[in-house]
């Protein structure tokens, strides 16, 4: 049996049997890929350039996308090219960096998703205290929490992980470097402190998704008790996807990494990995951002400016009337 001093390579779940399903996961993937490219980098582009959007709600929203971005593109790139190449092989390297880069991106998007809700309970329910609460120092230093959170998390996972010795050969059963996946082959009675590491943080994982539900809750409360028929629309319409986006990255993250062994099977273990890898980076510009008026007319304004721009260029002008 291998060992992981002899290991090069692990070899990845194939997205499908056939070359032909392997080609139209291709062009479905990438199709998601860069929907997700599109929405995100639209959004960071119009925060970053709008005075305007230059709130703590949106800083946060720009710090979101910026996570979903590195996020998706940490896992589907690779299985992509698997898909269109016909290959199932990462180096032991590739593989490394992969899960480190996956859990940083994942836990310091949930931070940030626990961050969120706290500004908006903040500004629904203590409005007069939120430029208090809410200033520039303390949106910076939650930010950058978040984003410290996730380096931690993921240096204490990745050198964990890839601590252990393998001896149940090198066949990953998911389409990109998975934790759980990558500790069935260790060796039995080696991976205590993983575990115990990985229950830890899904403690914690569970504990911000408890302070996300209470914090919805006592603004779901504060809206009721609005006059206007309008404003309660409006802060449901906003509230309830935001809920429902992280009920499910959350619940099928923690899903993942606690189902027991008897739950498991390949498709099951793809279906979950697809709901919390690649969906909530792929609709959280939807969601969170694009439902934003604010937001839309700032993209609106940037891409007519950019239009503007190539059809005043000279260059442009010459060839288009050559």
């Amino acid at each position: 049996m291998p060992n992981s001093s002899s290991i090069s390579e692990f070899l990845l779940l194939p997205l499908a049997d056939t070359r032909q399903l392997q080609l139209l996961h291709f062009w479905l993937l990438l199709g998601i890929y860069l929907a997700a490219l599109l929405g995100n980098g639209l959004i960071s582009t119009a925060v970053a350039c709008d005075q305007r959007l230059h709130t703590p709600m949106y800083f946060f929203l720009l710090n979101l996308a910026l996570l979903d971005l590195g996020f998706i593109s940490t896992t589907l790139p690779k299985a992509m090219a698997n898909a269109l190449w016909d290959t199932r092989a990462i180096s032991y390297a590739g593989c490394a960096a992969q899960l480190f880069f996956f859990v940083f991106f994942f836990s310091a998007e949930l931070s940030l998703l626990t961050i969120m809700s706290y500004d908006r309970y903040v500004a629904i329910c203590k409005p007069l205290h939120y430029g208090t609460l809410m200033d520039s120092r303390a949106c910076a230093t939650m930010a950058a929490a978040a984003w410290g959170t996730g380096v931690l998390n993921s240096l204490l996972h990745t050198a964990c992980t890839f601590s252990l010795p393998f001896c149940q050969g090198n066949v990953v059963n998911q389409f990109f470097c998975e934790i759980p996946q990558i500790l069935k082959l260790s060796c039995s009675g080696s991976i205590l402190r993983e575990v115990v590491l990985l229950i830890f943080s899904v403690s914690l994982g569970f504990g911000c998704f408890v302070f996300i539900v209470v914090s919805y809750v006592q603004i779901f409360q504060a809206v009721l008790r609005m006059p206007s028929d309008q404003g309660r629309h409006k802060a449901f319409s906003t509230c309830l996807p935001h809920l429902a986006v992280v009920s499910l990255f959350v619940s099928t993250g923690i899903f993942a990494y606690l189902k027991p062994p008897s739950f498991s099977s390949p498709s099951m273990d793809l279906m979950v990995a697809l709901l919390y890898s690649v969906v909530p980076p792929a609709v959280n510009p939807l969601i969170y951002s694009m439902r934003s008026q604010e937001v839309k007319d700032a993209v609106r304004k940037m891409m007519t400016k950019c239009v503007s721009q190539i059809l005043n260029c000279p260059s442009f002008r010459i060839h288009a009337f050559d």
